[in-house]
């Protein structure tokens, strides 16, 4: 069972905070005010303070943990959230086990959990790698990169991309059995990509037109990637940030981390 992290976080923040402040405005006095017998505190430990002056455990904890809660939710929500590769379909951009930080505002400021848009700042731009919430479901993270933008036309037949009738350029970088490494170019912006060999991908030709606020992405790893080719559009709604860069690799809990990526990503 996936846990929905930001939605714990959201309700230990609230937790942590209202229990705070009902204790700060209402029970420190009324508990203080049973500490005094005709205005004399009772002595009851070796600080001189009443026993039942004493703050209770939960009140403590929520006291210490809210302002930590606090900034980790504005962190994540509205900055930069850390997140983990799990699969190779952007291959050889993004490894499996890569630990990539995701800018949270560069396409808006999105309310947590809810994801609703409160301040447009900027839209995702063809080239971007993009983390969004998989449009089947609405909540599995999915990172892709931005092919199609609203309007475009995009076709995609023997592993070649063409995007609004114009063939997108590639040049042969290397051959790594089974696949081949090329470098392809969107508009300003340049990536590699893996092809397999030999392998027709019948099953992801077609062709798509985008409607408005939603986005056609792909994989780099092309023939081993579950991408907008099969299940359709991003829509705006369900973007939740732009991948910049690698801070990290571990790629299980039985090696090492290794910080030999680390990096800007393209």
């Amino acid at each position: 069972m996936d846990i929905d992290f930001p939605l714990i976080l959201v309700v230990l923040t609230l937790a942590t905070g209202l229990i705070w402040l009902a204790d700060k405005l209402f029970l420190r006095a009324r508990r203080e005010a049973r500490t005094t017998t005709d205005g004399t505190a009772v002595a009851s430990g070796p600080d001189g303070v009443g026993a039942a002056s004493k703050e209770p455990y939960l009140v403590d904890l929520s006291r210490s943990f809210f302002p930590v809660l606090a900034i980790v939710l504005l962190l994540r929500s509205f900055l930069v959230e850390p997140f983990q590769i799990p699969s190779g379909s952007m291959l050889p951009t993004l490894e499996v086990g890569d630990f990539i930080l995701v800018n949270k505002f560069a396409y808006g400021l999105r309310l947590p959990v809810a994801g609703n848009k409160v301040i447009a700042i900027d839209d995702p731009e063809r080239g971007d790698v993009m983390v969004f919430k998989f449009p089947e479901d609405g909540k599995t993270n999915y990172i892709k990169r931005v092919i199609g933008l609203p309007g475009d036309h995009i076709r995609y037949r023997d592993k070649t991309l063409f995007i609004n009738g114009e063939q997108v350029p590639t040049e042969f970088v290397a051959s790594l059995p089974p696949v081949e490494l090329r470098r392809e170019y969107l508009t300003d912006t340049s990536h590699e990509i893996f092809l397999t060999m030999g392998r027709r991908n019948g099953a992801g030709e077609g062709e798509w037109v985008i409607p408005d606020n939603q986005y056609f992405v792909m994989g780099d790893n092309r023939d081993n990637s579950n991408d907008s080719r099969f299940w359709g559009m991003v829509p705006d709604e369900l973007v939740v940030g732009k991948a910049f860069a690698i801070w990290m690799h571990w790629k299980s809990l039985t090696s090492l981390p290794s910080f030999d990526r680390v990096g800007y990503i393209e």
